[in-house]
């Protein structure tokens, strides 16, 4: 269905805004992470009736580790430029090659096995950019990030019926796990502040998780997964029209070499799942 695709790339448009608003607001991360995650969860939880239950304890381990992605995103893009952290965020595959034979018992294919040493070189050339501390600090979240997403992704893989449950508790656990030092912060925030905390948690995180859960339904999971590469490639996009921002030069092209990868992990994936047909007999 087309509207079904339409819905997913929507949703990778809206995730794809997340760094520019996340820089413009004036508020520390700590102060982001809580306050997008508290309007996110009540977003979610007004659209998911389903998800207004407790939690089994397999459901709320994965709502933990994704409220580490939440936070841990927010931090790292306030620290570093907004290109390097989705792009270290997406070096995910790479953790899920490791860890999913263990955690999955699913054994990694060929090409994913090529594409693993594709996906080191790229991040490697994050590094060769002249950093600051705090970039180096903000590109050290993004790869952690990048690890608790790939945990998300198995998770929601090992439970897949409680993943609106995992997508309300998880963000009321970002929310209270960084209020502590959100309440700490000096800045308070202005009228705009607000309003991009609306924004953020009940459009960017609330409204593309709705699209996406809807597209995908009748959209088959490598399709949806070349749709959502949206995200990546128009994140920094956004931070250079709204913020000015520039990613490094190094930056940028192990960007492309992650996205690469990833664009052709997929299709070689997709590839190989279609049955060949039965070549015709000869004729006598």
């Amino acid at each position: 269905m087309v509207r079904a695709r339409l819905m997913i790339l929507a949703a990778a448009v809206l995730w794809s805004t997340g760094g520019a608003a996340i820089k413009l607001v004036s508020l520390d991360g700590w102060q982001v992470a809580s306050g997008r995650a508290l309007v996110a969860a009540l977003a979610l939880g007004l659209a998911m009736p389903g998800a207004r239950r407790w939690p089994s304890r397999r459901a709320l381990a994965a709502a933990a580790v994704y409220a580490a992605v939440m936070v841990l995103f927010v931090l790292a893009t306030k620290l570093t430029t907004a290109a390097n952290a989705i792009f270290l965020q997406s070096t995910a595959p790479v953790y899920v090659l490791l860890l999913s034979p263990w955690l999955l018992g699913e054994r990694p294919s060929r090409s994913e096995k090529l594409a693993a040493p594709v996906f080191i070189v790229g991040l490697g050339l994050f590094f060769l950019d002249q950093l600051s501390a705090g970039q180096l600090l903000g590109n050290a979240l993004a790869l952690l990030s990048g690890l608790a997403f790939a945990l998300c992704v198995m998770a929601f893989r090992a439970t897949p019926d409680d993943n609106p449950v995992v997508l309300v508790w998880g963000n009321l656990l970002a929310c209270l796990g960084a209020l502590p030092m959100a309440l700490g912060g000096a800045a308070r925030p202005g009228p705009l502040d607000l309003a991009l905390l609306v924004f953020l948690g009940a459009v960017q995180i609330g409204l593309s998780y709705g699209l996406f859960s809807r597209g995908m339904r009748h959209t088959p999971a490598v399709e949806a997964s070349l749709l959502v590469l949206v995200e990546p490639v128009l994140n920094p996009v956004w931070a250079l029209l709204f913020v000015g921002e520039r990613p490094g030069l190094w930056s940028t092209v192990g960007g492309a070499v992650i996205l690469g990868a990833t664009a052709w992990r997929t299709l070689h994936a997709a590839r190989a799942a279609t049955p060949q047909a039965p070549l015709p007999s000869s004729q006598a």
